[in-house]
């Protein structure tokens, strides 16, 4: 039965918040795997899709072994390859079974399933002391990702890491040394976009209801994939990806493209919270799934000697900011991976940044792609004053498990991503009622709106999954 709650009920009904076998090392090529008790167990919830890239690019650092699998539509098409790569390692369907049959052999999990699904399997894992590393953005909801930042700090040995998998590359290093040169300095504006076609974009905004039901998969446990959501009837457009356009499931082109844009200008400028976000434009707004295109404001208050910062986020074909003087070419980085839909095709403005400083305007892409300072003039002035960029020591998945192991500390921490995450959310939140909120980033509240403040819990678990909101 589709769920669909009016204002009122939903603000009545959000208030509970308040409280294994490797494979030889031919499969993937000449890996320098460490001897097998040097490697970290590692179980994989979400096999599949973007789940199956994060296996195979965890495995390829020879630093881990894989001893479970895990996936709630095991035996589906896009499990096979994995499945194949991993023909003995134990298998299971639902997640609360594998940790307790197999708890106590398993170091880490990597999570890969969608996004409103990461927050359940979180919790049981860093209950348990299992490291983890969970797909971006952390959690659907401001208040899950709140909760998973407490359970992390609470188990203070475990690791975690989201997988913007950019925060580990070129960007991060060099925002950090040009940063701390003085180089980013001032920053008062932002602008982001993301321009390509989402998958949402050949539906009618006009939709009056979910899409009808069709027959389960045989191979999919159509309950266990919904967790704690309220329940829907199965459609083949609420899975394998198409979750991500629904607001009771994913957080649209936000929530997918935006840590991987704004993450290095988030932690560097150390913008924490904001105290407005803003839907200035919408097109295609409907109650259902996410617009055609998306103007979003946030402000942020000024931090120590830092000025205030407004960013403004653009999505859609033919949202796009204004672009400077002297901006040049709009290349598409060879460095971004393909979603999962096939290649990411050139559009008008790739996918990226404008940072506007008080003396400087920096362009940049998004993943690990570096900054540029523009206009090309001022750039070859300032060439032989720019600091040195330390190389990565690690990519973003050999960081997470050298961390396990205590060589290294990771650099999408869930102390870093959690905030990164929650600004998201804030603006899906404005996205979904198309209007203006105003935040207390201390008390962590929605002042302006009552049914806005209600989203950040969202609705209340199904029943027989509460106990994970319990910290």
């Amino acid at each position: 039965m589709n769920h669909y709650l009016s204002r009122r009920s939903f603000i009545g009904r959000a208030v509970m918040a308040g409280g294994g076998v490797l494979l030889a090392n031919s499969v993937l090529g000449k890996i320098p795997f460490a001897s097998a008790n040097e490697r970290v167990n590692l179980a994989c919830v979400g096999v599949g899709n973007r789940a199956g890239e994060i296996i195979r690019d965890l495995y390829k650092t020879g630093l881990c072994n894989i001893v479970a699998l895990c996936d709630v539509d095991m035996n589906a098409k896009h499990t096979q390859a994995i499945l194949k790569m991993f023909p003995d390692v134990p298998r299971f369907q639902d997640f609360r079974e594998m940790f307790d049959k197999m708890g106590n052999q398993i170091d880490a999990v990597s999570i890969g399933t969608p996004d409103f699904a990461h927050f359940a399997i979180t919790m049981t894992a860093l209950e348990l002391g299992k490291h983890v590393y969970v797909e971006k953005p952390m959690a659907q909801t401001f208040w899950e990702v709140e909760l998973m930042m407490q359970k992390a700090r609470k188990h203070s040995k475990v690791v975690t890491q989201m997988g913007n998998q950019g925060h580990s590359e070129a960007n991060y290093f060099q925002f950090k040394a040009w940063k701390d040169a003085g180089i980013i300095k001032d920053v008062t504006r932002i602008d982001a976009h993301m321009n390509n076609a989402r998958r949402w974009h050949t539906w009618d905004p006009n939709m009056k209801n979910f899409p009808p039901a069709e027959k389960i998969p045989s191979t999919l446990d159509w309950e266990l994939w919904q967790m704690q959501t309220l329940g829907h009837d199965y459609n083949k457009d609420f899975v394998n990806g198409q979750w991500r356009c629904w607001y009771d499931f994913g957080m649209g082109a936000l929530g997918d493209w935006g840590a991987h844009i704004l993450d290095t200008a988030h932690e560097f400028l150390e913008l924490g919270l904001p105290t407005q976000v803003e839907a200035t434009y919408l097109e295609g707004h409907n109650a259902f799934f996410f617009p055609m295109s998306s103007t979003i404001k946030f402000h942020f208050p000024k931090r120590k000697k830092m000025p205030a910062v407004d960013i403004t986020w653009y999505d859609g074909l033919d949202n796009l900011p204004e672009i400077p003087e002297g901006y040049g070419v709009s290349g598409l980085d060879p460095n971004i991976p393909p979603p999962s839909t096939g290649e990411l095709e050139p559009a008008k403005l790739n996918p990226g940044k404008i940072i506007y400083g008080k003396d400087l305007t920096f362009k940049g892409g998004s993943h690990g792609s570096t900054l540029q300072i523009i206009p090309e003039s001022k750039a070859k002035d300032l060439a032989n004053k720019l600091p040195e960029v330390p190389q990565s020591p690690s990519n973003h998945f050999a960081n997470f498990l050298k961390a396990c192991k205590g060589e290294e500390k990771t650099r999408s921490s869930f102390d870093i991503a959690g905030p990164l995450s929650q600004v998201f959310c804030l603006g899906v939140i404005s996205q979904r009622l198309n209007g203006k909120i105003e935040f207390d980033p201390i008390k962590k509240e929605i002042t302006n709106d009552k049914f806005a403040n209600a989203l950040l819990v969202g609705p209340p678990p199904a029943k027989g999954w509460e106990q994970y909101y319990k910290v």
